[in-house]
């Protein structure tokens, strides 16, 4: 691949699509810092509904989709964690309480839900419980991300029909045949979002496709975590922050084997946990360099869940949001890097600067950046760190 374009160049850079970070804590880092650093777009993973809800579309944020509560069972991760503020966790015990405990997500706005699995620090859902959980949230046309952490909770996630892993699984070596389920495309349509809730909905969906994109009845955006079977976030640098522990290794030798098997790597740094970079942190790409990812790779794991019309030039597919039209888009200055140099690469994408989209569709003659698809129905640091966050 030496020589490969990364993006499409400009007068003195390149142009690419936002720069997304998929596991963010917004409400523990400055967001006007992170989107300073880089990152255009993010993904809260876990946060109290009545303050996320109000991040999307604060002049200076980066885009923002969020998931709301971490939903878990009585005494269960992270509810006894300092750095989680009352209304950022509800406890789930029934299957009732979860379907309630979705709707009231939505309600707020979430564009996904998110469960925790953490077997080694409590209690987590039982089989029924999140079974109802995931088949609820897909029934409200709203994917599911989960914290695995312990023995079996990544298997026991991907029975269960949850879309994304927000960490790399990380606690033990996955089995190569796990893998290779957890990398294949699910072949059977998911409820339409205004379907009948049956009890068919608590039968395990990982066989099911993602459209590209759809709206709830009420026209609520969201993301769609589209592609293979499940998809996993990095976080790899949270294992240590530049001096790696265990942890790291054994997270990137499973995304080494799932990325070869054809599964879906998405960047994501679980920034607020800890010393992380606000905004593209090159230790994190280096480390996915490290588990096989090429340069168009690490573009693509940066790009992937752009909002629509803001596509990787690099042959990675994208998730739409319900938003057609990007608003902001990427620009990184100086010449392109060495494709065949991780380290070049890494440093060369953390020179990233977001720019609004009116400045993004005026770039140099001759050099169009990608405008959306036309659409016809349209016109800072932890001060309590936890690498489980």
């Amino acid at each position: 691949m030496t020589g490969a374009p990364l993006g499409r160049p400009g007068d003195g850079g390149t142009w690419l699509p936002p720069l997304v970070d998929a596991h963010v804590h917004l409400g523990l880092v400055d967001p006007v810092a992170v989107r300073r650093g880089g990152i255009a777009v993010v993904h809260d993973l876990g946060w109290v509904p009545d303050v996320a809800r109000r991040w999307p579309g604060t002049p200076g944020f980066p885009e923002v989709a969020f998931a709301g509560a971490f939903l878990t069972a009585p005494g269960g991760y992270p509810s006894d964690r300092s750095w989680a503020p009352t209304g950022s966790v509800e406890e789930v015990a029934t299957p009732d309480e979860a379907v309630a405990a979705v709707d009231r997500q939505v309600a707020a706005g979430a564009s996904f839900v998110k469960v925790a699995l953490h077997s080694d620090a409590g209690p987590v859902p039982d089989d029924v419980t999140l079974a109802a959980l995931v088949g609820h949230a897909h029934a409200r046309g709203r994917d599911v991300v989960a914290h695995v952490e312990g023995q079996g909770m990544a298997a026991r996630a991907f029975e269960a029909g949850v879309d994304r892993f927000a960490h790399a699984p990380f606690s033990e070596h996955l089995r190569d045949d796990l893998l290779r389920a957890m990398a294949r495309p699910r072949a059977s349509a998911r409820p339409r979002p205004d379907s009948p809730r049956p009890d068919a909905e608590h039968d395990p969906a990982r066989r099911r496709t993602r459209p590209g994109g759809r709206k709830e009845p009420d026209n609520d955006p969201h993301v769609v975590f589209g592609g293979a079977g499940v998809s996993w976030v990095s976080t790899l640098d949270v294992h240590g922050w530049g001096s790696p522990r265990a942890e790291q290794g054994v997270a990137v030798d499973n995304v080494r084997r799932f990325v070869a098997l054809g599964g879906t790597v998405v960047y994501g740094t679980d920034l607020g946990n800890g010393p992380l970079p606000l905004g593209v942190n090159p230790r994190e790409l280096r480390a996915l360099a490290a588990a096989g990812l090429d340069a168009h790779d690490l573009v693509a794991a940066l790009t992937r869940d752009a909002p629509a019309g803001r596509r990787t030039p690099a042959r990675a597919p994208h998730v739409e949001t319900g938003r057609r039209n990007a608003a902001l888009a990427t620009w990184v200055p100086g010449d392109p890097p060495d494709p065949d140099d991780p380290d070049d690469v890494a440093a060369w994408l953390a020179r990233a600067v977001v720019v609004e989209r009116d400045r993004a569709t005026d770039p140099a003659p001759g050099q169009e950046f990608p405008d959306a698809d036309p659409d016809p129905d349209e016109p800072g640091t932890d001060p309590d760190p936890d690498p489980e966050g």
